[in-house]
Formats: C-alpha cells, sequence, structure tokens
C-alpha cells in the first residue's frame, strides 16, 4: 500500500480488522519494520487526536517521527499554480514537497477545506501534490474531503461494542447532523458513511435538514431521513456531526451554514434523542462543542463511547502504517 486515502486502499476490511485486533493484543509486535524509517507529519491545520495517535503509533513501529506544524514552524506556503508570489507567502509547495520528501520515508499529510470552492476541495489539490510530487508513500490524516484514519477508528470501535443480532439482522448506525456555531467541513461525515457503507454488517442511516446532503459518492447505499427522531428509532450507534452545505443540491452554498444554531436547537443530541434508540451507543470524532453537538448527559453516559474511540485512533493508524511499511520492503 502506497496511498491512503479511503477504505478501498485496505483491501479486504474484514481482514484489516482482525489486524486491528491483533495490533491491539500487542502494539509493539511488528516494530522490526519501522527501524531506521522516518515518518514525516505535515499539519496544515490544528490537531491533538491525530497528532498524538499517529505519533504513537509510528513509535510503536520503531520509526522516528518528524512533526511539521505549517503555520507555525514554516515558511508559509502558496499552493497555487501561475500566481505571482508577492503576498506573505514565501514559498511554493511545489520546492516544498520534494525537499520534504528527501528527509522522510512516508509522508502523512493534515489539510483541511478551504470551504469556498468546492471543486478544488473536492479534486483534493493539496493532497495530490504530496503524491505527485514527494516520490514517498503518502496517508491521509484528514484532508479536504475525508478523514479515513477516524472513520477506520470508528469501525474498530462500533465492532468492539455492537451487540449481538440473531436472524442476521444488521447493526442500525445513525450518522446524524447536529448544530455548530461556525462552518464545518464534510471529511468526517463523507469517511463514516463510507466506511459504514463497506460493512456488510451494517445499516447505515443518515439524517440532516434539507440542504445538507453529502456528495453521492459517500452516501452509497444509506438511507436519508429527513426526520431526525424517526431516523433515531432502533438504532445501535448515534453518531453525531456537524457539516457545513455539501453544496450538491446547490453548488453557491458550498461551506455556507443554512440556518442559524439557535434555531437548530433541536438537532442537539440530548436524553430525549437518545431514548428512542436500542440502548443506542453515543459516537463524535472530538472535539466536540458540548450543548451545540450533545448535551452533557449523553456524553457523559456510560453509552458514550467516545474515549474509547478516540483511543483507537492508535489502533488503526498503525495498520495503515504497517501496511505501508510492508509496501516498501
Amino acid at each position: 500500500m502506497r496511498t491512503f486515502i479511503n477504505c478501498k486502499d485496505l483491501g479486504d476490511l474484514n481482514k484489516a480488522l482482525l489486524e486491528a485486533q491483533e495490533i491491539k493484543a500487542d502494539r509493539f509486535k511488528y516494530q522490526h519494520l519501522g527501524k531506521n524509517k522516518t515518518l514525516l507529519m505535515i499539519f496544515f491545520n490544528n490537531s491533538l487526536r491525530t497528532r498524538l495517535s499517529t505519533q504513537k503509533a509510528a513509535m510503536n513501529l520503531g520509526m522516528n517521527v518528524i512533526v511539521l506544524d505549517v503555520n507555525a514552524g514554516a515558511w508559509k506556503l502558496e499552493t497555487e499554480r501561475g500566481v505571482i508570489m508577492d503576498g506573505d507567502k514565501s514559498e511554493h509547495l511545489l520546492e516544498a514537497i520534494p525537499v520534504m520528501g528527501s528527509y522522510c520515508d512516508i509522508i502523512g499529510v493534515r489539510s483541511f477545506a478551504g470551504l469556498t470552492d468546492r471543486e478544488y476541495d473536492y479534486a483534493e489539490t493539496v493532497l495530490n501534490q504530496f503524491i505527485k510530487y514527494s516520490g514517498r508513500p503518502v496517508f491521509a490524516m484528514e484532508t479536504a474531503t475525508v478523514h479515513p484514519l477516524q472513520a477506520f477508528a470508528d469501525l474498530i470501535t462500533i465492532k468492539e461494542h455492537a451487540p449481538k443480532k440473531e436472524g442476521g439482522k444488521r447493526i442500525k448506525v445513525v450518522l446524524s447532523w447536529a448544530p455548530h456555531c461556525r462552518s464545518l467541513p464534510q471529511a468526517v461525515p463523507n469517511s463514516f458513511a463510507e466506511w459504514m457503507n463497506a460493512d456488510e454488517d451494517v445499516e447505515l442511516v443518515i439524517t440532516h435538514p434539507k440542504g445538507y446532503e453529502l456528495d453521492a459518492q459517500f452516501v452509497g447505499n444509506a438511507t436519508v431521513e429527513y426526520d431526525q427522531m424517526k431516523a433515531l428509532e432502533g438504532a445501535d450507534f448515534v453518531y453525531a456531526k456537524n457539516w457545513s452545505c455539501p453544496g450538491v443540491t446547490n453548488p453557491a452554498d458550498y461551506g455556507k451554514i443554512l440556518d442559524d444554531y439557535k434555531t437548530m436547537a433541536h438537532w442537539t443530541i440530548d436524553a430525549q434523542h437518545m431514548a428512542v434508540t436500542d440502548n443506542g451507543k453515543f459516537l463524535h470524532c472530538l472535539p466536540v462543542r458540548r450543548g451545540l453537538i450533545v448535551t452533557d448527559d449523553v456524553i457523559e453516559s456510560e453509552n458514550s463511547l467516545v474515549i474509547p474511540e478516540a483511543a483507537n485512533r492508535e489502533i488503526s493508524c498503525s495498520v495503515v502504517l504497517k501496511r505501508i511499511l510492508e509496501g516498501m520492503k
């Protein structure tokens, strides 16, 4: 495996999940793979779980780690071609990328959506430049449109806590939009939907107000239900997440908040919402804004899995890095 952007890059998902169990039982089993290898983690945006979990996973595999925060510890980088660089950006990404590649063996890239140009964001312009010009294996630590390490960790968590179903009945997982005071990208819900659709044991329902329709390539075969309470009925897992308008039906609305969050408070996941589930477990990628996405009593309940979910970020990344290292032999 030379790149990791989506679940298809892992191949057989069941094998990847078994690998995750194996690594979780012995996190240092494959330490020999990373000996004398260097991971370069490049952050164009802030991070807590991604930075810590990825660095820990690499160390577990015996790797050296370099972390570069582009906004705090490097020249400001220009990403557009054909521009006159007479502003505050001193270096072009097209020179910076091969230089970065010369100092490492694997590159992890974290770069959020700008939320102003849908075509630019959904083309994954920044990530694809690293893939094309670095000469190194590249994996996504969240991009403009996807967050595969998070989605893989979400799936691991769901598998670990899934109730036993009889008669071939599938696990019901609901991805629910929730209000927020800022405009957020669609990367997490996109990947979550993609990975849930890839698991044959999962019945995915996506619920959100009209106008927040995710791109069809991620929705896949999921059921879209605009009535949130109806969608939550009988759910085994509830994944709450805000996202701004994806601009599917109206590109001019891309990246916008269509309704003031104060008027959408009835979408916040609270005890009343969870009461219609089947003893549903609560999930969220974190960080989470309490009182907007979820109430204190839900996130602090015994059915909240946000901490084990975050802990599994180390495991999902370990599987990915292991696969990349094995491909470098």
